[in-house]
């Protein structure tokens, strides 16, 4: 999916085609904040101003580099799993053998769409948690950059919490649809606020 150019996902997106989605943009969102994390421990490695830090500042960029990977994959794996979501809506139910057998196939594929929004969260809230180190180690001339990067994942955090809690209502399994709101709950409930905190710190510190 991010094979194409900017401008061609962006058209992709913006057309009414089922793919690429709200949860692609999502991990889309938190990959951007994870590159600039790695574009702010790029500008801190090598000075001397920030010497007592450099193995942090590797071990940091190793990680959003790692991070930004995984979410360039979940931008991909998104598509993949709503596909056949959106297929499925079409399978014919007139009998009840079509009937069952499509209920089956929506269940089975309502988990996976519920799945990958929760495993972009769960990645973005490993990037906000970099960006809350880096905020106090990285170079202070990139410092709006770490703010931007944690906004962004702000974002994406509750895009992609949308992605699932509008595939978990049409979910027949209740208990699972509330295992995985639940989950996504406890990830916004503790993230979101850390993020803002990244930001508001951020901001205070280049308005002084």
């Amino acid at each position: 999916m991010l094979t194409s150019s900017c401008n061609a996902f962006l058209d992709r997106l913006a057309s009414g085609q089922p793919v690429p989605g709200g949860g692609g943009a999502s991990a889309l969102c938190g990959a951007l904040g994870a590159a600039l994390g790695s574009m702010v421990c790029h500008l801190t490695l090598g000075k001397k101003k920030y010497a007592d830090v450099q193995q942090d500042i590797e071990r940091l960029l190793q990680q959003a580099e790692s991070l930004r990977a995984q979410l360039q994959d979940l931008v991909q794996q998104d598509a993949v799993a709503f596909e056949p979501l959106s297929q499925a809506y079409g399978l014919p139910k007139s009998t009840p053998e079509e009937l069952a057998h499509r209920e089956e196939v929506m269940a089975r594929c309502l988990r996976d769409a519920c799945q990958v929004p929760l495993d972009i969260m769960e990645v973005c809230t490993q990037v906000i948690a970099m960006l809350e180190e880096l905020a106090q180690k990285g170079s202070r001339i990139a410092l709006s950059d770490v703010g931007v990067g944690a906004a962004f994942c702000h974002g994406a955090l509750e895009g992609a919490s949308l992605n699932v809690y509008i595939n978990t209502r049409l979910m027949k399994d209740r208990a699972l649809a509330q295992q995985m709101e639940q989950k996504a709950d406890s990830m916004l409930a503790k993230w979101l606020p850390r993020a803002s905190q990244v930001v508001e710190a951020v901001t205070a510190s280049l308005r002084k």
